[in-house]
């Protein structure tokens, strides 16, 4: 959601327009899928949400000293003071596109480190600060300047009409009432663009939804909150229940959460955002004066847009109509381009880190293993319910590693099994079908089978090492004080998570 808005409260009739604009807006959508062409597939982009740590382990609520420090702006805020996010340019992952968007990720971010350290933070890729407290998220200095971020807090408040509980169960429990939407900014992912055609939209999201499972278990980094142990991926419900605008009547009904896996395959993207308009009222029904269309004729939807960000799937839908540009051609004017509309999935389940080369073996194996799934028709959308592949998803996340699943063909298996066996061999394949040069494919692969074989991702890594810390005497805080420090020498090195050794 990073359009900025400029309202924080909506009259009645301003919600009446943005409803029918938003329906009209989806009329208008469909027409121009059906009649128009798009930009080529095939590029990917990635987006990287980092934390800001300061020299005693603890979030650093310095966004805005260390934004102005880095001076660059692919970084831009995230939700909470505590974090920034970094927006990589696309490429094509052809031949060594991998291994140049791990070269350039590292780059950036040592770059970027080397001068938040001189507003007094470190940048820390972790899907949770596992120091992170309750005192971090009390009052309103959690919050990051924009009104958008303001507005979002105040709209799910609104919704909600009471706290926000969060609850979870796993190695411990944890019951936590929050005043407003602060633990979502606790919650720190790498999100993935994949650029793709009309016709390949519905196939694609499908297979992304049907891996989801076995992609978290995989890169799970999020095993801590507010310092109890929690899920292997607890950002998962973390960023539920932070954002559910429902209260617990509404959920025992059935209505659907902002943050939500979905409940079907679908035949194309029209299908998401139909749902966004049938299921979810708008939480920031603010009215756009831009003009309807580029100057290519794309429709720019901005409400429709702005709606889809505010409703928070895994695999996120993205129309882009593209951006004009002014051109000189040496006439009196300046003369309007247009960038050609695109069509993307958005992977949003992955957690930040643990080191730039474990984030890009987990790009490689969604790219790969989508493109293997799509392009050899083993299509497991059609041999397996949505409600299993649901079901595979909460488990992984709960579970990591050590979960079992059901897939096509093999039944009921551990998800290491089918990994190793399977998945793992099937992303190799697609990785060739993309065109990857055979030694950057192995490279990132036998990354993700180390992980696999060894049965350490970072997960596991911060939850054994936690465990080591407090059989040495430490209490909880400053054991996960150590943690942290520890984690942030691991991942400035740079050696993927699964070489790691325990303290």
């Amino acid at each position: 959601m990073g359009t900025e808005v400029e309202s924080s409260t909506y009259s009645r009739s301003e919600r009446t327009r943005y409803r029918e604009r938003l329906e009209s807006s989806l009329q208008e959508l469909k027409a121009y899928l059906a009649d128009h062409e798009f930009a080529p597939a095939g590029r990917i982009g990635l987006e990287l949400e980092l934390n800001l740590v300061d020299g005693q382990s603890q979030p650093a609520p310095l966004n805005r000293e260390v934004l102005a420090a880095i001076d660059n702006p692919a970084f831009q805020t995230e939700l909470g003071r505590y974090n920034i996010e970094l927006n990589h340019p696309s490429l094509t992952i052809r031949g060594r596109g991998l291994t140049e968007l791990e070269e350039s990720l590292k780059a950036e971010l040592d770059r970027a480190d080397e001068r938040a350290v001189r507003a007094g933070a470190h940048l820390y890729a972790v899907g949770i600060l596992p120091t992170i407290s309750g005192e971090d998220l009390a009052g309103e200095g959690w919050i990051s300047e924009g009104n958008r971020y303001t507005a979002l807090n105040a709209a799910i408040l609104e919704a909600r009409g009471e706290d926000i509980l969060i609850d979870i169960t796993g190695p411990e429990h944890l019951s936590y009432y929050a005043r407003d939407i602060a633990p979502e900014s606790t919650c720190t992912s790498m999100q993935l663009h994949l650029e793709v055609g009309r016709e390949q939209f519905g196939p694609v999201w499908n297979a992304a939804q049907a891996i989801a499972g076995p992609q978290v278990a995989l890169a799970a980094n999020s095993p801590l909150f507010l310092g109890s142990r929690l899920w292997a991926e607890t950002r998962i419900p973390v960023f539920q229940q932070s954002t559910d605008t429902r209260g617990p009547e509404l959920a025992r009904q059935g209505v659907r959460p902002r943050v939500w896996f979905g409940e079907r395959w679908i035949d194309g993207i029209e299908d998401l955002f139909e749902e966004n308009i049938t299921f979810f009222p708008a939480l920031l029904p603010e009215l756009s004066s831009a003009g309807s269309s580029t100057a290519a004729g794309a429709p720019r939807l901005a409400e429709l847009l702005l709606h889809n960000g505010t409703v928070y799937r895994w695999n996120r839908p993205i129309y882009d109509p593209g951006k004009d540009e002014k051109t000189d051609d040496g006439g009196t004017s300046p003369a309007l381009a247009a960038s050609p509309a695109n069509l993307r999935v958005e992977n949003r389940l992955l957690p930040a880190g643990p080191t730039v080369v474990d984030m890009v073996a987990n790009a490689a194996f969604f790219f790969g293993l989508v493109k293997y799934l799509v392009e050899t028709e083993e299509n497991p959308w059609e041999r397996m319910s949505f409600a299993v592949a649901r079901t595979n998803f909460y488990e992984c996340a709960r579970q990591g590693l050590n979960a079992s699943v059901y897939w096509p063909g093999y039944g009921d298996l551990p998800v290491t099994e089918l990994l190793d066996r399977h998945l793992l061999p099937a992303a190799r394949h697609g990785l060739e079908l993309l065109e990857v040069e055979d030694e950057v494919a192995e490279r990132y692969l036998s990354v993700l089978t180390g992980r696999t074989r060894t049965g350490q991702n970072g997960a596991t890594w911060m939850t054994r090492s936690l465990a080591r810390f407090e059989e040495s005497g430490l209490d909880r805080g400053r054991a996960l004080a150590r943690l942290v420090d520890t984690y942030g020498g691991h991942m400035r090195d740079g050696e993927p998570v699964h070489t790691w050794a325990l303290p």
